[in-house]
């Protein structure tokens, strides 16, 4: 019954998916790094081909017989004579076809399980809605960080956990009923301690950064100005340097908790604290009464403040700013700043859209450009800015995803930090406006001013106006 070519064709089959599920297996157990993904081949694409090569070679041996017993004779007993040159010769092609397929069913496996743990898997063969988060990923802090690494990690629970909610995202994608964009934070999203802390050590005690920022104003001349301050990042653990700065909120420490009244966490109203001692203090907005359900309650974590560690959208702003500092974008040209952040804030309804209307408005600004080359190279800036930074098709943009780093852009630290946060007898956190409470503003403005350092800090003084009481950066920068 066996004597047929669809049974050993699946005894084939069956071989090769034993040998590459022993093969990966073997990877994977020695890999200096797990992968995730090899998992799919290993556990699910080897033992498919396994059981599929034994439905065959069953099927086949059914088949046969049953052609047996039609044409009414028994079954001929398997012989192999090694003394016939026609059996040799069948043994020996038999040996060689099998061999060749071991050996690219070895290949094919390995570069396979490459090939799983690249970006380009999670970015491009599979993930073509993600292109937004390619492309800031590949302009990103953690370019060199596989996707798996964060979105994942190590662990087959959390890798059962990822595949069980990416099957309705595949299901989506195909039927093209994703949303645009892509929501964010994600939620369940696996704590910071399981996947960041692999890499970044929570003890560290960092102290102050020395960290200079240059800005241009949105004047026809681009006025230059510059802040180089201390930031207060500190450390958490005593251990290591003393208490405090940034990362005092760190839960080495201190437990920090809070409830978010909607899905983008931007709105805080309730936060609790809970030091080393035990001593628990409840602070909250005004107005706020409501009962906390344990449910919905999150303890703070590194992506509370580092929520866009690998996919920055660039304010157009500060991507002009840059752009113009490293001299990709000519200063001198007039009004060049607020012309390019004009021309990137427009609504464009594809990428090709936005890059040529971006040519056409900064081209109808400067008449002349054909005669000056600042201009042409101008207007490859801003595009460039606008293919890493735009994605009207996915409605993805700086708008669309806050970056609670700062304070500037968006509200980021006065999320709670607001001045208004209070606990039951009055306490109120550190005001918003306590700018010496982060950082250290050691010489501002330009020219001469830089060369004017203070260490014992600078009042903060706003280009070209004055600041009321009570504002807060987010009040009018908005990004544009």
């Amino acid at each position: 019954m066996f004597r047929n070519w669809i049974t050993l064709t699946g005894a084939v089959i069956m071989l090769a998916s034993l040998f590459a599920f022993l093969l990966l297996f073997t990877i994977d157990l020695f890999a200096h790094f797990g992968n995730p993904y090899v998992g799919i081949l290993t556990f699910f694409v080897a033992p498919a081909f396994l059981i599929f090569g034994l439905a065959l070679a069953i099927g086949g041996a059914l088949w046969e017989r049953r052609a047996i017993r039609r044409a009414g004779s028994a079954a001929p007993p398997l012989e192999i004579d090694l003394s016939h040159p026609r059996d040799r010769r069948i043994l020996a092609y038999f040996a060689g076809g099998a061999a060749l397929f071991l050996l690219f069913t070895a290949m094919g496996s390995y570069h396979t399980y490459h090939f799983t743990e690249s970006t380009t898997f999670c970015g491009q063969a599979c993930h073509q809605v993600m292109k937004p988060e390619m492309v800031t990923y590949q302009q990103g802090p953690h370019a060199r960080v596989s996707c798996t690494a964060c979105h994942i990690g190590p662990g087959a629970t959390w890798f059962v956990r990822s595949k069980l909610s990416g099957t309705y995202q595949v299901y989506a994608t195909l039927q093209k009923k994703y949303p645009r964009p892509i929501p964010t934070p994600i939620k369940n999203l696996r704590p910071a301690q399981e996947t960041c802390e692999q890499c970044h050590w929570p003890k560290k005690f960092v102290g102050n950064l020395d960290r200079t920022f240059t800005y241009y104003l949105s004047d026809e001349s681009n006025t230059v100005h510059t802040i180089r301050m201390l930031m207060k990042v500190g450390g958490a653990d005593p251990t290591h340097g003393p208490v405090g700065g940034i990362h005092w909120h760190m839960n080495v420490g201190n437990r920090v908790e809070y409830y978010a009244t909607d899905a983008t966490r931007q709105k805080i109203p309730w936060v609790r604290l809970i030091d080393p001692q035990g001593v628990v203090r409840e602070y909250r907005s005004p107005g706020f009464t409501n009962e906390i359900r344990k449910a919905d309650i999150r303890v703070m974590d590194c992506m509370d403040c580092h929520n866009r560690p690998a996919h920055v959208f660039e304010t157009p702003s500060d991507a002009v700013n840059l752009a113009m500092s490293l001299g990709s974008i000519d200063p001198t040209l007039p009004s060049i700043k607020a012309n390019a952040v004009h021309a990137l804030v427009q609504p464009y309804e594809t990428e090709t859209e936005g890059l040529q209307q971006i040519a056409t408005i900064l081209n109808g600004r400067y008449p002349d450009g054909t005669k000056d080359p600042r201009v042409a190279k101008a207007i490859a800036a801003v595009q460039q800015i606008y293919r890493d930074n735009f994605f009207p098709e996915m409605k993805a943009d700086w708008r669309a995803y806050p970056d609670n780093i700062s304070h500037k852009n968006w509200l980021g630290c006065l999320r709670c930090h607001d001045g208004k946060h209070v606990t039951a007898d009055g306490k109120e956190m550190i005001k918003a406006n306590d700018c010496n409470a982060c950082h250290i503003i050691l010489a501002q403005g330009s020219g001469d001013d830089l060369t004017k350092l203070d260490i014992h800090g600078q009042e903060f003084k706003h280009p070209g106006d004055e600041l009321s009481p009570g504002d807060i950066c987010h009040d009018c920068h908005t990004g544009e």
